[in-house]
């Protein structure tokens, strides 16, 4: 009997990985559990453990390919057989394996690039409807569905007045995304010849029909941004993947939300002293420290019931007012940043938020995060800790439409009121600084939630 390894469903927004290392090969025996290779999702790394015992029949994906949740991976001859498992229709997944297992003359469906499972998350709805990739044989097969696009691909081609019916695409079943459209641009500017639409059969040249709009300029980019060529001496680190999907996150948050920033001064010489006062007995019973962190969860948390649109998410041309606080806590990994999510945020106390705090913290550190715990986010809390700085502007976690960054508290002199008279005294000070969309949320609203997360913090009305 043969046994499928399939891409496993780890987390409800991840619907790809990329198989990055096979740990083992064709003709292997293995044992059930035993890994069997190493995937990158854009959430999390993991291994693929074995469903049963046997002999590895066939590696269908192969290393470096992007596949989505549910596609075979491998087989399994679970009788100890050595045959190759019984012959079926290839799936548009197997078709983009590596050259020497196609059929001779057969054209090769597009890969699937990583960095895409934001967009498909957001199409979800339109996935199942899509068509398996055409081969020659399917000539007779009846007509495809309408594509379908997402809101940022149409108003691409609606500024630069293109057909998208043209445009190539690399998605999951052939749907374009916005990397395409600006593949076609810049193909469109260079004076090549557009690329074909059909799986891999070159197509006469067509020229770009117009939908609306003045057309695309041709004229070459006087710009070329200057390239280094590294040095005797000089340390070449590529990127990883997750280096990869942070970069293009960050540049998409950055060019589709305008950020605004606007910053406040915090007094926490209150929340200080609380602190001092139950932090021994606090790690004697919970065997970790008691920091500012859980207090400015505690804080966010509060502030966003009391102005439930900064916990929201864009979606298209709408804005989602999130029912359940889910609040991320950026927290610094060996491979870059990751935002473990504390589900129902609002439900918790101060030493609650402080153990689910310590709880991601530890799952961070020993690697064992699962895609979940970075799921669901609706506001993101960002604190660099003692060497934090003043304050810094963070970039926007999509879609959420906001993140605060807490900066490092210092004590300095600072006027006071005492008995109606101005005085100077010492105060442990911290600056709080909130990045926020302004496509949906205005300077008042902005201003009005970070002003009361501050207060609620310089009031130190929590209970330990």
């Amino acid at each position: 009997m043969s046994l499928e390894v399939t891409m496993p469903q780890m987390g409800e927004s991840v619907v790809e990985g990329t198989v990055t290392k096979w740990l083992v090969k064709e003709g292997d025996r293995v044992s059930e559990d035993q890994p069997l290779c190493e995937i990158s999702t854009d959430k999390v790394d993991t291994e693929i453990p074995s469903p049963g015992s046997g002999i590895i029949a066939r590696l269908i994906a192969s290393e470096g390919q992007t596949v989505p949740v549910g596609a075979a991976l491998a087989v399994i001859e679970s009788g100890g057989a050595t045959a190759q498992a019984p012959v079926r229709e290839p799936t548009p997944v197997e078709r983009t394996a590596a050259p020497s297992e196609r059929a001779p003359q057969t054209p090769s469906a597009p890969t699937l690039p990583p960095g895409h499972a934001r967009q498909r998350q957001a199409e979800s709805a339109g996935i199942a409807a899509q068509p398996r990739l055409r081969e020659p044989s399917d000539a007779a097969t009846p007509p495809s569905p309408p594509r379908r696009y997402s809101p940022v691909v149409m108003r691409m081609a609606e500024e630069h007045g293109i057909d998208l019916s043209l445009v190539p695409g690399t998605g999951f079943g052939g749907r374009v995304s916005k990397r395409d459209v600006e593949r076609y641009l810049e193909t469109l500017r260079s004076g090549q010849a557009p690329p074909s639409q059909t799986d891999g059969i070159q197509a006469p040249p067509a020229a770009p029909a117009i939908v609306s709009g003045p057309a695309p300029s041709v004229s070459p980019s006087v710009f070329r941004p200057p390239v280094y060529q590294p040095r005797e001496g000089d340390a070449v680190e590529p990127f990883s993947r997750r280096r990869k999907l942070i970069a293009e996150h960050m540049v998409y948050s950055k060019t589709h939300a305008p950020h605004v920033g606007t910053v406040a001064e915090v007094d926490l010489t209150r929340l200080v002293a609380l602190r001092e006062a139950h932090k021994e007995a606090f790690r004697k019973r919970e065997g970790f420290a008691l920091t500012m962190l859980p207090f400015a969860a505690m804080a966010a948390t509060r502030a966003l019931k009391e102005f439930p649109r900064m916990n929201a998410s864009v979606a298209g041309d709408s804005l989602v007012i999130r029912r359940e606080i889910n609040l991320g806590i950026a927290m610094d990994a060996e491979e870059g940043l990751l935002v473990p999510v504390i589900k129902g945020a609002d439900t918790f106390t101060v030493i609650g938020l402080a153990r689910e705090i310590e709880r991601l913290r530890a799952k961070v550190q020993d690697r064992s995060l699962t895609a979940d715990d970075l799921a669901g986010g609706s506001f993101t809390l960002s604190n660099p800790g003692r060497e934090g700085n003043l304050y810094g502007f963070a970039i926007i976690n999509q879609p959420q439409v906001g993140i605060l960054r807490m900066g490092e508290v210092k004590r300095r002199p600072v006027v006071v009121e005492v008995d109606g008279t101005e005085a100077l005294a010492i105060r442990s000070m911290m600056y709080l600084a909130l990045s926020y969309d302004h496509r949906v949320i205005d300077g008042v609203l902005g201003n009005r939630f970070l002003y009361r997360a501050a207060r609620i913090l310089e009031e130190a009305d929590f209970e330990l």
